[in-house]
This record gives C-alpha cells, structure tokens and sequence, in this order.
C-alpha cells in the first residue's frame, strides 16, 4: 500500500544524496564544462545539469508490436517496451528530483478516473544509424496507434445488395449487428470495399474504419507522475513501485515513474499504441534516451520540512 507523500519524498531524497555522491566521486577532478555525470554504478543513468536534462542509456528491445511502455527496466517487460534500461526505476526518480522537480500522482481508477499529473518530460531519443549520421527524434514520434486490433462498426442492418463471400476479409456479425475489418486498411481495399454495397451507413462506417486505421503518431504528453511505495507484508521492507518495470509508460500504470498525462487502456484487447516500426533502428541499437523537464518545481510552503534539501558533499 503507497506510504505518505513525506516518507516517499524523504527515502527518495537519501537516493539523490547517495547518486550525487557517486557521481562527484565518478565526475573528472578538473573539466573544462560540466559534462553529465552517472547516477549509478551501470552508468546508464546521467545528471546533465547544466543543461536541465537526464539521460538514460539503453537499447532497442522491441521493434513491432502493441505497448505497455515506451521504457522499461532491463529484464522486466522487453516484450512490451520499444527501449530498456539497465538501470533501477527510482535512481530515475532521484535524478528528476535532482534537476528541481517534484512528482505529481500517479493515474487514479477509482472511484473514477484520473489522469497522471505532474511536471510535463520531453522526451527524445537518439542513436547512430550504420552510416554514422546521429538520428534524434522525439519519443512521441516512434510511437504510433495500433491497428493490430479489430475494428468495428456498429451497421443495424445488412445492406441488401451486399454479398460477402465465406473468404472475405471483412465481416458482418448479424446477431451483434456489427462490420469487423482486422488491422490496417489501404486506401485500395476501402476503394473496393466502398464498391460492394451503395447503402449510406455502409459506406460511412467503411470510411470510418479506414480512417481510423490511418497511422497517427502519438500525441500526448509524458508527466513525472512519480509512482510510490508498498511494504512487503513479511519483511516489512519498503519497495519503489516502479521497480517492477514500469519506467515510462504509453498504457496508464498507477505504478509509473512517468506515465501519459491522458486516457490509454492496459487491457490487452484494448493497447492504444504500437512501435512505429519504419522509425526504429534494428533490435539492440544503443540509444540515448533524453528526459527534458518543462516546467520549474513550485515553492510549496513548508516543503522543506517535508522535502529535506541534499546536505553538501564534503569536498576530497
């Protein structure tokens, strides 16, 4: 069960006090300019302060296929997530916290939905392409609507001068009174579907199918929703909610370190989102996933009661 906004903001501070650490032990004794310095041991996560940004260091795990996350730990849900990271989910977390931020909630589903809220993250991804040209794209334009699904339309009636062969593509369910046409559809099959039957619903709700199957890049924004924290009932030890692979979401997850700041399902019949194949390098290109805050923490009276400044690091 989630612990109180103080005991999370608390245990989660002691983690950037313990990351800025290694990371001044790890930074260069003298540099010219600041250059990012890690988090952790694995190096993969990166305070590049100067700059207002986080940088996480992972691979492609998953070029085709319907999403539960955009990011996601290493070895935990490569099978639903286009970048992984070897990294723990609140190290994240405690770099975000790093930069000046706090988190907001994480989604609500009862007693009725509510969004994730929190700082809006920019998020854009890059990589090296085999003719070593650096290609960076925002995160949002890798993702695309998923048309693996079935797609119906509701049609009350069978056209009378519409015949359907046993070998047809597309479907109409008499008892549900329904058109079902399976994935995407080319401009051509709606063409020829458009064809078969002049019957005005007919024709709208083939138009509405093709339509909606047309590819439409994701458009919403991510927010530091900042999951939380349970206790395990037998050894009474608290754990980040996050941990269990949800890192940056596309289906809403109550447990998200950053998730969508809209509606999108976890049921499996209902994933709104695929991986934009086309965009993707091949499977376990090493990319570099750039976390970009927008907005400023605001000044909460008391906060630093309840959200202890990091105590200076002694100089060596």
């Amino acid at each position: 069960m989630p612990t109180t906004r103080p005991i999370i903001c608390l245990a989660l501070n002691l983690l950037v006090w313990n990351g800025l650490a290694f990371a001044q032990s790890a930074a260069p004794a003298s540099a010219a300019s600041p250059a990012p310095v890690p988090l952790n041991p694995q190096q993969t996560v990166l305070l590049d302060k100067p700059n207002g940004k986080l940088l996480l260091k992972g691979e492609v795990c998953l070029r085709e296929g319907v999403l539960e996350m955009l990011v996601c730990l290493k070895r935990t849900k490569e099978h639903e997530a286009i970048f992984s990271v070897d990294t723990q989910a609140r190290v994240v977390h405690a770099g975000l916290l790093a930069l000046g931020y706090e988190p907001g909630k994480p989604v609500r589903f009862t007693p009725e939905y509510q969004a994730a809220s929190g700082p809006i993250v920019e998020i854009f991804v890059s990589w090296t392409d085999p003719e070593g040209k650096l290609q960076r794209h925002k995160a949002q334009n890798v993702v695309r609507n998923s048309v693996r699904r079935y797609w119906i339309q509701k049609l009350e009636q069978t056209p009378r001068d519409l015949q359907l062969g046993d070998d047809a593509e597309l479907r109409y369910d008499e008892k549900r009174k329904e058109l079902l046409w399976y994935g995407p559809m080319s401009k051509q099959q709606r063409d020829d579907l458009l064809k078969l039957s002049r019957d005005a619903g007919y024709q709208k709700a083939i138009q509405a199918i093709y339509d909606a199957t047309q590819l439409q890049l994701l458009k919403a924004d991510w927010v530091f929703a900042g999951s939380g924290f349970a206790t395990d009932p037998d050894s009474n030890e608290k754990f980040y909610l996050a941990e269990s692979g949800d890192l940056i979401c596309v289906a809403n997850f109550a447990t998200a370190t950053i998730d969508l700041a809209v509606s999108s399902s976890a049921a499996n019949d209902d994933l709104l989102y695929e991986a934009y194949t086309d965009k993707l390098p091949p499977f376990g290109t090493p990319v570099t996933i750039e976390l970009i805050p927008k907005k400023p923490a605001k000044e909460v009276p008391g906060q630093e009661k309840n959200n202890p400044k990091a105590p200076p690091i002694p100089a060596k």
